[in-house]
């Protein structure tokens, strides 16, 4: 019993170890990684730089901005950081796949070719007009155009 048990659980530990290394599941991790440092990064640049320059306006602190109701303080500037962070995130993004977008742009699709204007008379094999009922070489009449009266 024991022994259907482990091989039970190293079966598991197999299927787990081969989802845990497909590439999509290393891509997604390394993606949160950067996205969680890169997320750092922009919340340092909105409460060292951008809320410091805002809160000139106000000659206070930015992201201690609140609506004092009662005993309830709505933070406003905490709110207003959230979003800016968000806009900043949101645009570095978006020039981020505008740039992935346009370096795997599809190769232009081949022009159909062209109708050929020219064939071969089955007979003396010269190259004839497409039109041609007779071969201006061999004069044999060509094969699948109607009888001509003269």
């Amino acid at each position: 019993m024991a022994e259907k048990e482990i091989k039970g659980i190293k079966k598991f530990l197999e299927e787990f170890k081969a989802f845990a290394m497909r590439g999509n599941v290393l891509d997604m991790a390394v993606g949160v990684v950067i996205g969680s440092a890169f997320t750092a990064i922009v919340n340092s640049l909105v409460n060292d730089i951008i809320n410091p320059a805002i809160g000139l306006f106000f000659n206070a602190d930015f992201s201690n901005v609140g609506i004092h109701i009662g005993d309830v303080t709505i933070g406003v500037g905490s709110f207003i950081n959230a979003i800016i962070n968000f806009l900043i995130v949101a645009f570095v993004l978006f020039m981020v796949i505008k740039t992935v977008n346009a370096l795997h742009k599809k190769p232009a699709e081949p022009e159909a070719p062209a109708e050929p204007a020219t064939k071969v008379c089955p007979y003396c094999q010269s190259e004839i007009a497409i039109k041609a009922v007779r071969c201006p070489h061999c004069t044999t009449k060509l094969e699948g155009f109607p009888e001509i009266n003269d």
